[in-house]
């Protein structure tokens, strides 16, 4: 596995780029070396953030976490993307019963099946209102996301609540 680490307002030093390094080397073995593994080190006032991104058979393994000590982060995401990892095992071993796990070996999807069923469907009726309507709606019922009939643009859009805490708005584009 090939490593990129980048810097954002950080220097990124030996100690921070070998300590990190080390840590996403245990993932060598579940990996062909061609695979890419991209670190974003930064910081935005006291907080060390960093963000792994992984890509593999057309899959995508990203962990991103926010301290105070940029060590304590690397351990943190490390963390995540073993969680993510043990996950999609568990799920390829369903798929395919009696084989060796190595993540290298696997074909994408085989005959177009999926495991990913939608167990729910639900109607509603939706009004027209502005986006700063829709995220007072959306916090009243507690939920992350909202879909609403934006009365200006007389479209169907969506509005949801960011990890920074902050608002987003998806807007078709046709």
């Amino acid at each position: 596995m090939r490593i990129i680490i980048y810097g954002k307002n950080i220097e990124v030093t030996e100690g921070l780029k070998g300590m990190l390094e080390k840590k996403l080397n245990k993932f060598d073995k579940y990996f062909k070396s061609d695979v890419e593994a991209t670190a974003t080190l930064s910081t935005q006032k006291n907080k060390h953030i960093l963000e792994v991104q992984i890509q593999f058979n057309g899959n995508l393994l990203r962990a991103e976490e926010a301290t105070d000590d940029m060590y304590a982060s690397i351990d943190k995401v490390v963390d995540k993307l073993e969680g993510q990892l043990r996950k999609y095992k568990s799920k390829i071993e369903k798929r395919q019963k009696d084989s060796t796990i190595r993540f290298e070996s696997f074909d994408k999807e085989k005959n177009g099946s999926s495991e990913t069923k939608i167990v729910k469907t639900k109607k509603f009726a939706i009004k027209p209102m502005s986006s700063e309507e829709a995220t007072l709606q959306m916090d009243l019922i507690g939920h992350t996301f909202f879909v609403f009939l934006n009365s200006e643009s007389d479209e169907v859009n969506v509005v949801y609540k960011r990890k920074d805490g902050n608002f987003g708005l998806i807007e078709p584009m046709f």
